[in-house]
Formats: structure tokens, sequence, C-alpha cells
């Protein structure tokens, strides 16, 4: 298939509204029936050096999902530091709260991913960036801006994307039998078609020679990760 990037109407929707709401708890089981977390906290064990990670999240919505990994990476002794980027307030107030209680630092920050990465990101000293979900909204052009900000941001760049195939694309169809409202109905298979291929990322990323993984991961996630070279 070739790579079609549509507007997802979840993007557009105030974070208040229950049709963005309901999404949401789409989003969250349809992730739990990809494997996203196990895949994107494993990814995160295999890159990111050091027992006190701090990591930076583009695109994080509610953070729900990055809670999630941070559990997994409590479980094999990691406790860190994470910020949470995302241009809308999607968050409640007690997402903090569930960090603490495992033993993580978190923060959330409304701003624009670009502006941010260009601006204070530049200071932050992230370990890695990450992303799940996020990077498939952009065209190649965007796309290149974003991995050289995020490669001048962090050593590490780690995310989870849709994998465009046709059975990624005929499940996607299929999420109104879990009961997903037309938001996802709709965003799902945007999503997939927006998607990538294995190598589709590590020809964008500005240095050759630094990805350490560009491959399918489960029936339904490509798994991209890049270490910026000289990094422990």
């Amino acid at each position: 298939m070739t790579r079609l990037v549509v507007p997802e109407i979840l993007d557009d929707l105030d974070p208040a509204d229950p049709r963005a709401r309901a999404s949401r708890r789409d989003l969250a089981r349809i992730n739990a029936l990809m494997a996203q977390g196990a895949i994107a906290a494993g990814l995160l064990r295999r890159t990111v050096r050091g027992s006190s990670p701090r990591l930076l999240e583009i695109g994080a919505g509610d953070g729900a999902f990055s809670l999630g990994v941070a559990r997994r990476l409590a479980r094999g002794g990691l406790h860190g530091e994470i910020v949470l980027l995302d241009r809308l307030e999607a968050a409640d107030s007690s997402l903090l709260a569930g960090f603490e209680a495992i033993g993580w630092r978190a923060r959330r920050v409304t701003a624009d991913a670009f502006a941010w990465l260009d601006g204070e990101g530049r200071d932050f000293g992230a370990d890695a960036v990450c992303a799940n979900l996020f990077l498939h909204h952009f065209e190649e052009p965007m796309l290149r801006r974003l991995l050289r900000a995020c490669r001048r941001a962090a050593p590490v760049f780690a995310c989870t994307e849709p994998s465009r195939d046709r059975f990624s694309l005929v499940s996607s169809r299929l999420v109104g039998l879990i009961g997903a409202n037309d938001v996802t109905r709709h965003d799902a298979p945007a999503s997939v078609r927006a998607g990538f291929r294995p190598g589709e990322l590590s020809a964008l990323w500005p240095v050759s020679g630094e990805v350490v993984e560009d491959r399918r991961r489960g029936p339904f996630t490509l798994a991209f990760a890049a270490r910026r070279e000289g990094a422990a």
C-alpha cells in the first residue's frame, strides 16, 4: 500500500468532548490488543542506558499509555522521570499521582512538539525521546524535521507506530466489534494507511548507521529505535 496521510477526527476534537473521551478509551483497549505497551517497554529497555532514565514522550495524549509503559519498566527496576508533551491538555489530575505511586516523576507540558523540541527541549537533557502512534500523522518533509529535532534532543529515539500492511488494515476496520465509536472507526484505518513498513523510517533518520531497530513487532506494530553516534 502506498502511504496515505489523512486528518484523524480525534486530533481536532476538544479533549473534553464525550466522543474524544470515548475514543481515548477505545485506544487504550486497542493498544492492549496490539500489545503496544509491552513492545514499547521492551524497546526502551534495549536502547536506554542507566537505571534512572529521563524520558520525553511527544504526542503523549492523556498519558495513560505512558503510565502503563512506566509500570512495566518499574517492575524491571527502572525508575526515572518523564515529560508528557502534547499540544492538547488531555491528561487528568490523577495521572501524575499514578506515576508517583510507582516511583516515577512526571510532568505535563502543553505545547507544539516542534516548537518545544526547538526551544526548551534542547536543554531538558533527556536520555531518550519516545512516541507511540504519533509519527504517522506527518508527511515526509515534517517527519524529517521532527526526527532531526528528536536526534538533537536526546541520544536515543524510540517509537511504536502502525504497521502498514493488508492484515493490519483489515483488522483496523473491525474495531467496531469491540464497541469502538465513530471516531475510532474512522481513525483506526486512517492510522494504518499512514503507518510504516520496515526501512521507511530508517531512510528518514538524519544519520545513516545509527538505527538499531526498524522492524515489525507483533501483528500490528512497527518498532523503530536509533542511537546517536557516541552515545553510551
